[in-house]
């Protein structure tokens, strides 16, 4: 704020809403204020807005229609109205700046306060103006037929309803019988926010010398395009329509005022909307005793200062905080003490509320820590959003943690619902995804429930499991699911908060594309978060895909207005070239969105991070080259539902490894060893790998020598038979295994969810790792792990080629996994590699990550918009 600006300099104690003359004088961008002296619909726009002007710009080469005939005709036909008697407007102030000129009336009698361009244009019309004054202890209410003795013929009076700024709604029967007993008086009853009101009632051509004014702006939130009409008697309609210039009313305009007059759903949901924010907002200003609060019908209301006081000076102290409110001392009938209020958002009340409540009452400092309590602190967020799924968004995530833990920052990662196959357990037994554990790793944190509360892990016949706060709560199809999403939510909501409490900033991370029109409805994970957080959001693409600067125009047009204001910029990601042959495609972004490319990240090549999900392993994330050394080769059988692949990676980081993933028998070859990793659906994959003929191959490798490695669902594979009595994950209750090991498996109720370490009993190294699952395995088989607790897991065969167990992470341990390659290498005829060539350490990955994001990215304007 360059200077402190009082509110005759403002200029916004003439009208409300000059929000742009008030940032001007201030000096700060118009989206900074938070205007409560407008009264727009807090809902916003329609959602069909934004497409419905798209649509209609290849008309705009033509005129628009002069008597805006399509407009015309809705309007009639939704108030049952005669055509010639609707006159459609730039607006209700066109119309009512017109209209004085043509009624040959010399008075107007305006009950007050009022619309206090009620008064202005009556007296350019060269009318007197005659002020009825409505009564502060009866809260401005009008009766109309105390209007009736000073009405002698020839008058015009003019009434709005609900009134402004009092919100007071006047009975229409009332007014109706008044005209009807005054024939010679002319009513102009100002309705522009009666479609605020539930059940609100129309006086429009309900009498011969009644006119009405509509707004179309103020309900459907687009005051800035303009657009209003009036029902008037016939002859006046003429006359009227006679004197107003042609295509005042534009092409995008009319096409608006259809639609919307056509949305009966939008206008439900917003007085129903306004009415509970309304009722909630006067509720809360009940406990400021410096204020009264007059009822309204509208969605504003009235306040005044119950000491007499300059609301000026309370509005220049919200100006401060950047908040606008309307002052009243202009309105006739109203002195200083008056201030009028919008209604806006929850969120939006809430910061109106809180500034009241800092500036009306005030604590002494000795009263603010005197308890030794601090008020509590306010976390920053930030978040990660993706014009598609795998577009870099976990990993950037990842990166800003290790940035902001590098600068000094309490940061923690957040995801309010994963669907992932790819889940960890925590210190204390509870289940999460894996990119929420790699990002706490990034901000050197263990693993909390609370930075991933749900956890969606789908299998194909029965939807997908549902962990909430680290636990299963059953399986769900979609439609069982949607049903839940509220429960979802509201768990989702409390562990951010509890989160946010812990830690000074919150990183965010969307799910697939805030842009998927058939899935925001029930969002609870992108947009929908981002409000919840009052978060900005980063808009992430993949540029190796292609078509990255078509996706963010893209996802910004079909973005809903109060979902694109939540957008602070772009993060163009996996480039490979050089940064600043993009400008031109940047500022193509910029002409189209008003939103900036905040940075561009470079193509990371074996970053060395554990990716996400099967998005990226399906992808390739292990095809690598063969090395050129002595190697040996490990294949991995690529299951339709697998899950935890990430206990392979860091076999792929081996210089003598050379890890291939396999989908079909033909491609099977003959590796050193086949590992089976975990899946969601064992029953399901099992019953793949045998149709597809990689059952039998694999089958034929193991009786050739190889070695055949089982990994949780793996280990089940290797087994006689499967269970699955409760159909937990499959309606095939049972299957037969590969047979490989004399082990049964059933699946139980309870899923096992604990971390473990010990040691490989037949290599004598010591491994950690997570068990996560259902099945309960019995076979007469010794061991091939033994924990510290004294339990054990998994079983081997006797040559130990074939083995197996539940342990996820059992290669993260280097001396284990080094033990194991060489192992292959020995049966293959080669010399064992000393020492760790590879360590399996993810530190040194964050360090470079961090260090190459940093340089990509405006860090100074990340640290603007966290606030830091």
């Amino acid at each position: 704020m360059k200077n402190k600006i009082s509110l005759s300099q403002s200029g916004v104690t003439g009208h409300g809403g000059n929000v742009h003359g008030l940032a001007r004088d201030m000096g700060i961008d118009v989206a900074t204020l938070l205007d409560f002296s407008a009264n727009i619909n807090p809902l916003g726009p329609p959602e069909w807005l934004r497409p419905l002007i798209s649509s209609e710009v290849a008309s705009l080469v033509h005129y628009p229609d002069p008597y805006a005939g399509k407009l015309v005709q809705a309007i009639a036909e939704r108030y049952q109205v005669p055509e010639e008697s609707v006159v459609v407007a730039n607006g209700t102030t066109e119309l009512l700046y017109q209209l004085p000129k043509l009624l040959g009336c010399t008075q107007a009698l305006i009950p007050s306060p009022s619309y206090i361009d009620y008064t202005k244009v009556m007296e350019l019309a060269g009318m007197t103006v005659r002020p009825f004054l409505l009564s502060a202890e009866r809260g401005f209410t009008l009766q109309p037929q105390e209007l009736a003795p000073l009405l002698t013929g020839g008058e015009l009076v003019v009434i709005g309803s609900p009134n402004n700024p009092t919100g007071v709604l006047v009975d229409p029967e009332q007014i109706i019988q008044l005209a009807k007993d005054h024939p010679a008086t002319l009513f102009l009853i100002d309705e522009a926010f009666l479609e605020f009101v539930v059940d609100g009632k129309s006086v429009a051509f309900a009498a011969d010398n009644i006119m009405s004014l509509h707004s179309l702006t103020k309900f459907y939130a687009i005051p800035g395009l303009r657009l209003g009409f009036g029902i008037f008697p016939l002859p006046i309609a003429r006359l009227l329509r006679a004197h107003l210039p042609p295509w005042t009313v534009n092409t995008l305009a009319q096409a608006v005022g259809v639609r919307a007059l056509a949305d009966e759903e939008y206008g439900e949901q917003s007085r129903a909307y306004c009415r509970e924010l309304r009722t909630k907002l006067a509720g809360d200003l009940q406990s400021f005793p410096a204020l009264q609060i007059f009822d309204s019908a509208a969605n504003y209301l009235l306040l005044r200062l119950r000491d007499g006081s300059d609301a000026r000076i309370l509005a220049e102290q919200l100006l401060e905080r950047k908040i606008m409110i309307r002052t009243c001392a202009n309105y006739t009938g109203l002195d200083a003490s008056y201030f009028r209020i919008a209604v806006r958002t929850a969120v939006e009340n809430s910061l109106l509320l809180q500034a009241l409540n800092e500036i009306l009452q005030p604590r002494p400092a000795a009263s603010r820590t005197s308890s030794g309590k601090s008020s509590p602190k306010k976390v920053r967020p930030l978040m990660f959003q993706g014009t598609s799924s795998n577009a870099g968004k976990s990993v950037l995530t990842a990166a800003l943690c290790r940035i902001l833990l590098q600068d000094g920052v309490r940061v923690a990662p957040f995801k309010a619902q994963n669907m992932s196959l790819n889940s960890f357990v925590t210190h204390d037994g509870l289940e999460m995804g894996r990119a929420q554990v790699v990002q706490a790793q990034a901000a050197r944190l263990d693993p909390d429930v609370r930075m991933n509360p749900v956890l969606l892990k789908p299998n194909s016949d029965t939807g997908s499991q549902i962990i909430v706060h680290g636990r299963s709560v059953g399986n769900m199809d979609v439609m069982t699911y949607l049903r839940y999403k509220e429960t979802a939510m509201q768990a989702a909501h409390a562990s951010y908060d509890s989160l946010a409490a812990d830690y000074d900033v919150i990183l965010l991370e969307g799910a697939g594309s805030p842009g998927e029109v058939n899935l925001k409805h029930h969002d609870i994970v992108n947009m929908g978060m981002a409000r919840y957080a009052r978060s900005p959001v980063l808009l992430v693409g993949d540029i190796d895909r292609g078509g990255v600067y078509a996706s963010f125009v893209g996802t910004m047009e079909v973005l809903n207005e109060w979902e694109r204001a939540l957008v602070a910029g772009f993060v163009v990601n996996r480039f490979r070239g050089q940064a600043s042959l993009l400008q031109a495609a940047h500022d193509y972004v910029v002409a189209h969105t008003g939103r900036e490319v905040l940075g561009v990240v470079p193509y990371l090549k074996n970053l060395g991070i554990p990716e996400e999900d099967s998005v990226s392993f399906k992808a390739g994330l292990f095809q690598g080259d063969r090395p050129a050394a002595d190697h040996v080769e490990i294949a991995l059988i690529s299951l339709p539902h697998i899950s935890n692949f990430t206990d392979i990676e860091p076999l792929a980081a081996e210089p003598d490894v050379f890890l291939r993933v396999v989908e079909r028998a033909e491609d099977l070859g003959s590796p050193q060893a086949i590992i089976l990793p975990g899946s969601k659906n064992v029953i399901h994959d099992l019953a793949a790998l045998a149709s597809c003929g990689l059952a039998a191959a694999i089958q034929q490798q193991a009786a050739a020598g190889c070695e055949i490695v089982g990994v949780c669902g793996g280990y089940q594979m290797l087994g006689t038979t499967i269970e699955d009595p409760l159909a937990i994950e499959s309606n095939q209750t049972t299957i037969g295994g590969l047979g490989m090991l004399p082990m049964t498996t059933v699946l139980a109720a309870d899923k096992r969810l604990v971390r473990q370490s010990g040691v490989h009993t037949e290599s004598g190294q010591r491994v950690h790792g997570y068990e996560i699952h259902h099945g309960r395995s019995q076979s007469n088989l010794p061991p091939t792990l033994a924990f510290i607790d004294g339990t054990g897991c998994g079983a081997s065969n006797e040559s130990g080629r074939i083995w197996g167990s539940y342990l996820h992470g059992i290669f993260d341990s280097d001396p284990f996994r080094r033990w194991f390659i060489n192992r292959l290498r020995q049966r293959k005829g080669l010399s064992p590699l000393l020492g760790i060539p590879a360590p399996y350490d993810l530190e040194p990955a964050f360090d470079r990550l961090a260090a190459t994001v940093r340089e990509s990215v405006d860090m100074n304007r990340i640290y603007q918009l966290l606030g830091l």
